[in-house]
């Protein structure tokens, strides 16, 4: 779509449509309106570098980073970076917030940039094809698939980790210690996420093993201070369970602090894992005892697909396993 199409759909010139695209006030309210109608209706991603028209054809890869202040992916960012250089590729990052459309955004960086591919690290996990048919360019979801889509695999390439699976995983090593009041700290339990997978993997283990009485709780997102908010209000209420399953590190050290400020003791009184293997959870006290996802591998697969597809190969799911840490947050108990 051009904006000559723009254009004609919204009854009024070319020139109207191009002052509303670069927010010049010299448009009445209801010609903007119109224009911005039929661009929301169609998903039209203007091109806003004029320049890129006669740039030099570079090889360039975007990368796409949702959740800016999520230090997880920073190995992962580390390791891209590093593959592509060495493969003769400039990497093009962008970082968007955990609520931003990360499609659009890598929609938009391809034809600024006229990127030669694209890898999304982090983003929802319920594309459609109308969605993705925004993108001009193969790409690679890292550290997240399209399970609650509706994408064939054929569609796309991913590489991540068995989130339902290695939640299960980090259940079963509480409950193999002796614990059967077990709560679950979350971001949700049905935003179509990889919280979701994740707290069925808790729900799933709970219910294997005969234990009966889910204690979920939600934060806001997977940030330190919301787990440590989140945390903090449920101890309000009568809280009696000897482990919490925490679906990620960050959300854990907010958890672990608020369970001190309580007067609970780690792991003495409350037992924590999770999943993420972050770091600097290795140097706090107690260590927290977590499932370490492959940082590195995850974000070298993803460019080795990436590559492949640019050069003409088929479409690639790769499931990576995570590896257990054991600190010193988690306790064995006798009930």
């Amino acid at each position: 779509m051009t904006i000559k199409d723009i254009a004609k759909l919204s009854g009024v010139g070319v020139s109207t449509v191009s002052r509303v695209l670069n927010n010049n006030p010299a448009v009445s309210a209801a010609s903007r309106k119109r224009v911005l109608d039929v661009i929301k209706k169609y998903n039209y991603i203007p091109n806003n570098s004029a320049r890129d028209l006669v740039r030099v054809k570079i090889d360039a890869v975007g990368l796409v980073v949702r959740g800016i202040q999520n230090p997880f992916f920073t190995g992962i960012i580390r390791a891209i970076e590093r593959d592509l250089d060495a493969s003769g590729y400039a990497m093009v990052m962008r970082q968007i917030d955990s609520n931003a459309d990360e499609i659009k955004t890598g929609a938009l960086m391809e034809r600024e940039k006229r990127l030669r591919g694209l890898i999304f690290l982090g983003g929802r996990s319920d594309y459609t094809k109308e969605e993705i048919a925004l993108i001009g360019v193969p790409f690679v979801c890292c550290t997240y698939t399209n399970v609650f889509g509706s994408l064939d695999e054929s569609d796309y390439s991913s590489v991540s980790i068995l989130d339902e699976f290695e939640a299960h995983k980090a259940v079963e090593y509480l409950i193999r210690h002796g614990h059967r009041r077990i709560a679950a700290l979350t971001a949700g339990v049905d935003d179509s996420s990889v919280s979701q997978l994740r707290s069925t993997g808790y729900a799933n283990a709970l219910s294997e093993f005969g234990i009966e009485g889910l204690d979920i709780i939600c934060a806001d997102d997977y940030s330190v201070e919301n787990g440590y908010h989140a945390m903090k209000e449920r101890l309000k209420e009568p809280f009696d369970c000897t482990a919490l399953f925490v679906i990620a590190d960050d959300m854990a050290l907010g958890a672990m602090r608020a369970l001190r400020e309580s007067g609970r003791r780690i792991p003495e009184d409350c037992s924590v894992i999770a999943i993420d293997g972050i770091p600097f959870t290795e140097y706090i006290e107690p260590m927290l005892t977590t499932l370490c996802q492959p940082v590195d591998e995850l974000g070298s697969r993803s460019v080795r697909i990436l590559l492949d597809l640019i050069n003409g190969g088929e479409q690639q799911h790769v499931t990576l396993n995570t590896k257990l840490r054991i600190g010193g947050s988690v306790r064995s108990i006798n009930e």
